[in-house]
């Protein structure tokens, strides 16, 4: 099997034309250790409703709906391995069909933005877990997230109170934890516990989900760029008065490899 390792401000995934393989495999391959080493693998498809199809799957071998920083990278992939010659394409995912504006220079695709469709805040909630009593705000963007408003993203305990979100109750098919930290205006700074991988480097879906928590509790403001600086880097959020996000970030190409 031919892949592609492609990351998005770090958040990388083995890219696939083809098919999905199995779990097991795709669990081998994403092993930091003894495999490639990603946050999972992403499957590129023909698709009879968009131009192409895309599957995601986390590190563990479980199927996720979206991928922010992902889908960026799909479309630099189609574009540059000559796929289509389109700047302006469309993408199916368990989400929905997403749209995609690629930035060229010299045949090469530089940065994507993409129409991420609504994001939709619900009432804010209070629970205990790991000890502690947290206040979050759940968000969905086609697959769901908790923001966690902080004053100290860079200690923000991910791998013990992200992991316990992750699968409280409240959340019965997991979620995504995101600690964020406004640090000015229309600037936030974020980090995060993927559900089905961990601490990442980035996740645009959360990223996504942290600037609309950011717009609904004030905090920033909408129909402006919101700056979200995350451990791989800064992605530009701008979240609509109906609650429609645009994402613009980097797609990164790392390395082309065979399976054995």
């Amino acid at each position: 099997m031919h892949f592609t390792k492609m990351h998005g401000l770090g958040n990388d995934y083995l890219y696939v034309y083809g098919a999905p393989c199995g779990a097991e495999t795709i669990r081998r391959l994403s092993d930091r250790h003894f495999g490639a080493g990603s946050d999972g693998m992403i499957f590129i498809e023909q698709s009879k409703i968009a131009d192409f199809k895309m599957r995601i799957f986390n590190a563990d071998g479980s199927e996720a709906k979206m991928c922010g920083n992902g889908i960026r990278c799909v479309g630099k992939y189609v574009y540059e391995k000559g796929l289509t010659e389109k700047t302006e394409l469309t993408v199916e995912t368990l989400s929905g069909v997403k749209t995609l504006h690629l930035q060229v220079q010299n045949g090469k695709v530089q940065t994507v933005t993409v129409g991420m469709g609504k994001a939709v805040c619900t009432e804010e909630q209070t629970l205990n877990a790991d000890g502690k009593t947290v206040r979050l705000l759940p968000v969905s963007v086609g697959n769901p997230h908790a923001v966690i408003f902080t004053q100290d993203a860079e200690r923000a305990p991910l791998c013990t109170l992200g992991a316990a979100i992750e699968r409280y109750p409240l959340f019965p098919d997991g979620v995504n934890v995101e600690f964020v930290q406004p640090l000015g205006k229309d600037v936030l700074r974020m980090r995060v516990w993927e559900r089905g991988s961990g601490v990442t480097m980035a996740c645009g879906t959360g990223a996504c989900a942290a600037a609309a928590a950011a717009v609904k509790k004030g905090i920033c403001h909408a129909s402006t760029p919101i700056s979200v600086r995350l451990d791989g880097g800064t992605l530009q959020i701008a979240v609509a008065p109906d609650g429609s996000v645009t994402m613009t970030g980097e797609a990164v190409t790392v390395y082309e490899g065979e399976t054995v």
